[in-house]
């Protein structure tokens, strides 16, 4: 990579040395003046700048970049620009995705001049801080002697957790030589005890032994650590029932005759919450389990009969094997010889209609999500937002493993738009079918103007129900409405793309169909339904929750 200090390698030349070998082809975000020498130095690295249109959709594409890519990264200037993606970085956090967020700040000479500088808060120490609540590892890399050090120190730390780590390079320390080009190499990882390992998989196979229900809930971290071809190894190779968790979407294919379906305390069906909850064996690989995922008013999982491996802890029953790395686990389990699981019925999936919907038919929630299943096919990533495009979606049978992406846990606004941006240039051979709702959409959808800057083609259906529909199921009022926006001609206003108004079931058909034929330009889909329509996900979880808001409602 290049270096401008006579061939020495610098500070920021070595940062974006190791994020290249790390597997980083592109950088997400918006110039500033305590990040120019950054800019300057990405500008002359074989890593390529993505401009967007602001610091969060910055966050949110790198975020989805990371799902799909195994790391992400965005750059940004000081406080006014890092402290407008803590949502995205926090979002990263929350769902395990392995994002770096790296920041210039003010030089160190400057600090000592003038103690007082622009876009600072309270001290120079100040983001710093707030990234340390929601990152793994959050440094200053304010010494070209311990440089090396430090990214290493961070990067492993978002190697093993997949989580968010920050690197913050003051603007005079990034063309600055290293200290110490001949260091010692990095500690190595740490490996997991094998005797520990050992003991922990002889549980699970006496567990397996006396199950007559067992089940396996996958979750996003099989995803994170790219461990879904070791899933399903295992789950094919015990015959195995598989339930995904809402996060965990798509890790494995849903049209597997062992699938089950999407499990979900407040959003799953019926059929599927009982057959995981009835379990008396469940392997909880790589589960997030969240409010969202257990419901207060059902059994839950118990922990007397369950394993719990993510990259925190491995926990079988209720003991605890500290010593043991989660894709170790994992993989040890699919090579143990574990006996098989009984031949048991699955839950039937509950089908719409037999027959489509009219073509002259007002477009409905069901009658839309029918027809979206129906163009699935695995050069496709589904990216949702939250509300009934989650809701909604939660139902769909997507066909590709990693096919799906949303902040399904941590749940903010705004992520589908920009992610779609992150997905398209992470996987330029996926085409994005973008589920956003119309209020997420007033929130970044500028970011389709990048979209058409950098030819992605995402295919946009805007779910536009005039507001803020999971809102309404919980308490109505004028505070739910949102501006009325002609959503079609935003194609004209970002210079690209082409617009459809979807009213009725025909419409929609013949937007996808010609958007279907069009793979080279983004079409954007204003589907007008009413505010009133609801996803049968949305029913379930409005019942859930107000069965669970009466239970804690005073006499």
């Amino acid at each position: 990579m290049a270096n401008e200090a006579g061939g020495t390698q610098t500070v920021g030349g070595y940062v974006l040395d190791r994020l290249y070998a790390l597997g980083l082809r592109h950088i997400f975000g918006i110039p500033g003046d305590y990040v120019l020498g950054l800019y300057r130095l990405i500008e002359d690295s074989p890593i390529q700048h993505v401009g967007t249109t602001r610091e969060d959709c910055a966050g949110f594409a790198a975020d989805a970049y990371a799902r799909l890519n195994g790391i992400g990264a965005a750059c940004l200037t000081y406080c006014v620009g890092g402290l407008n993606a803590v949502n995205a970085i926090a979002c990263a956090y929350a769902e395990r995705s392995p994002v770096v967020l790296l920041s210039g700040s003010p030089g160190l000479a400057e600090r000592r001049r003038t103690p007082l500088l622009h876009h600072m808060v309270r001290d120079f120490s100040t983001q710093q801080e707030v990234y340390e609540k929601i990152t793994v590892a959050a440094t200053v890399i304010n010494d070209p002697l311990t440089a090396p050090r430090e990214v290493d120190r961070a990067l492993a730390a978002l190697q093993r957790y997949k989580r968010p780590v920050y690197l913050e390079i003051p603007r005079d320390l990034v063309f600055a030589p290293l200290g110490n080009p001949l260091r010692p190499p990095a500690d190595p990882p740490d490996a997991s005890d094998a005797d520990a390992l050992a003991e922990a998989v002889a549980e699970v196979s006496a567990m397996l032994a006396s199950a007559r229900r067992p089940v396996v809930l996958a979750g996003a971290e099989v995803h994170r650590f790219g461990l879904q071809e070791t899933l399903l190894r295992l789950v094919e190779r015990l015959q195995m029932p598989v339930a995904s968790t809402l996060l965990g979407k798509s890790v494995i294919r849903e049209d597997h005759p062992l699938f089950v379906g999407v499990y979900g305390g407040l959003i799953g069906r019926d059929a599927v919450n009982r057959f995981v909850d009835e379990s008396d064996c469940c392997l909880m690989l790589g589960s997030i389990l969240t409010d969202i995922d257990l419901d207060a008013s059902s059994p839950g999982i118990s922990e007397a009969r369950t394993v719990h491996a993510t990259a925190d802890r491995i926990a079988v029953k209720h003991h605890q094997y500290g010593q043991i790395r989660f894709e170790d686990f994992l993989h040890a389990l699919a090579d143990a010889p574990l006996p098989a699981a009984p031949i048991r019925p699955l839950p039937g999936r509950e089908e719409g209609p037999a027959e489509p919907p009219a073509a002259d038919s007002p477009a409905t929630l069901a009658g839309v999500f029918r027809q979206l299943e129906q163009i699935l096919d695995e050069n496709m990533v589904v990216i949702a937002d939250v509300g009934e495009s989650l809701f909604a979606a939660a139902d769909l049978r997507v066909h590709r493993a990693a096919e799906f992406l949303s902040p399904a846990y941590y749940t903010t606004m705004g992520f589908a738009v920009p992610a779609a941006l992150g997905a398209g240039v992470a996987a330029p051979t996926l085409r994005p079918l973008v589920l956003v709702g119309d209020g997420a959409f007033q929130m970044t959808g500028t970011e389709l103007s990048t979209c058409v800057r950098y030819g992605q083609s995402p295919i946009v259906v805007i779910l536009n129900n005039r507001g803020y529909s999971t809102e309404r199921e919980m308490l109505d009022g004028p505070f739910n409405d949102i501006a009325e926006w002609r959503y079609e001609r935003v194609c004209d206003l970002v210079g690209g793309g082409v617009g459809h108004v979807a009213d009725t079931h025909g419409a929609v058909a013949d937007a996808l169909e010609a958007a279907l034929d069009d793979p080279r330009h983004m079409h954007v889909l204003n589907v007008r339904l009413d505010p009133a329509d609801r996803s049968p996900a949305m029913r379930r979880l409005a019942g859930r929750l107000a069965r669970r808001l009466s239970l804690g409602r005073p006499e």
